[in-house]
């Protein structure tokens, strides 16, 4: 299915199921965020019935850090650090391990996590997936997990991705997909609207941002269209694997 994204040209920009100025989805995107933080991570395990932690798993192995000296990642959207701990747990000692949030009290939960686990090598930095503050061709791995659908600009973060990877770096994506099982997908479609807005309601006492994260689910491009993206902003080797019937799929794409 093809996205229209004639408006995005014209400056505006979906947010869920409403359309905003461009310029006004980033606060909107983070005032969600400041509003889930504490309690994020325990709204991950309850609407995916703990499958995230699989997921996860499946996309930092891809990253494959395990023993590879010198080495540098890099973290994007990954506040509470889930993405990035599963990484340096088989990095070596002198790896660079950068968690990348727009949102401070996501990386404040972050750092805290860290503490708890005593991982004094991850680095956490506040700053926009649209404009890293790295150099080019700094980094050997990038990931983002459930984030990439959040920023306004698609194109400009994947660019940004792009630049910062070193050549042969590989760019890995984990994000919400179509399910491609039929009946899965109505009785998929039935959960997200009416039971996750109820959880969130119950457990993080506000239901709007779990109906916006909803949505933005169905907002986001199709696996066909998102791989056609990443092509265009120069990654070669493409391609994406479906996890759990198409519920989710990582991305991944190389710099050459």
């Amino acid at each position: 299915m093809m996205i229209d994204r004639s408006s995005e040209r014209e400056g505006s920009t979906h947010f869920g199921y409403s359309e905003v100025p461009l310029s006004e989805k980033q606060g909107l995107v983070d005032d969600v965020f400041h509003k889930v933080a504490r309690r994020y991570d325990i709204m991950n395990d309850l609407m995916s019935g703990g499958m995230h932690r699989l997921w996860k798993d499946t996309l930092a192995a891809k990253v494959n850090a395990r023993g590879r000296r010198g080495f540098r990642h890099l973290d994007v959207a990954g506040g509470t650090g889930d993405v990035a701990f599963r990484i340096a747990s088989g990095a070596a000692h002198d790896a660079e391990i950068v968690v990348l949030d727009i949102n401070g009290e996501m990386l404040e939960v972050g750092k805290d996590r860290a503490r708890e686990r005593g991982l004094s090598g991850v680095e956490f930095v506040q700053a926009n997936a649209e404009s890293l503050p790295f150099p080019d061709a700094h980094f050997d791995s990038y990931t983002i997990a459930f984030g990439i659908r959040n920023v306004p600009r698609i194109d400009v973060a994947l660019a940004e991705a792009y630049r910062v990877l070193k050549p042969g770096g590989r760019f890995l994506c984990l994000e919400f997909s179509q399910v491609a099982v039929p009946g899965l997908d109505k009785l998929y479609e039935a959960y997200s609207f009416n039971v996750i807005p109820t959880i969130g309601k119950f457990v993080a006492g506000d239901s709007e941002p779990y109906r916006y994260l909803v949505e933005s689910i169905r907002k986001f491009p199709s696996a066909e269209e998102f791989e056609r993206m990443i092509r265009k902003a120069g990654f070669r080797r493409t391609g994406y694997e479906r996890l759990t019937g198409g519920v989710v799929a990582i991305h991944s794409g190389w710099k050459s």
